[in-house]
């Protein structure tokens, strides 16, 4: 399921609170910040579209998250891959090179990182 830009961004936030409430996470936000209307709002949504729970103590709602964030990130970037990439990986990751404008060292020093960490994941 897809999240909005402000959704993705609460998201975000509590993710690295792994939970809070909503003042927390409207604190988490640069000035101006949203209104506390407006987070709990995104909150619910979120809640309603089965990203977030909550465990009330008394009248306040405290929120976590349902999904990980190596989840989320990782269906939204093979659906990034096959939506942009055609499921190429190498027509990704040379779309990167080109906008970062990685020189042949970078590019082969992030293939041997991303190789390390293939490894590691595989043992």
């Amino acid at each position: 399921m897809q999240l909005t830009k402000a959704e993705e961004q609460v998201m975000q936030y509590l993710w690295d609170l792994e939970e809070g409430i909503v003042q927390q996470v409207r604190d988490c936000f640069k000035d101006p910040k949203p209104s506390r209307t407006t987070v709990s709002t995104i909150l619910r949504i979120l809640e309603t579209k089965g990203f977030i729970g909550h465990k009330g103590v008394g009248r306040v709602y405290t929120y976590f998250p349902l999904i990980r964030k190596e989840d989320y990130s990782k269906h939204q970037l093979f659906g990034m891959l096959k939506n942009y990439f055609n499921n190429s990986f190498a027509s990704m990751a040379s779309f990167f090179a080109k906008e970062s404008d990685m020189n042949l060292q970078e590019m082969e020093a992030l293939l041997e990182e991303a190789k390390k960490e293939f490894n590691h994941l595989e043992k």
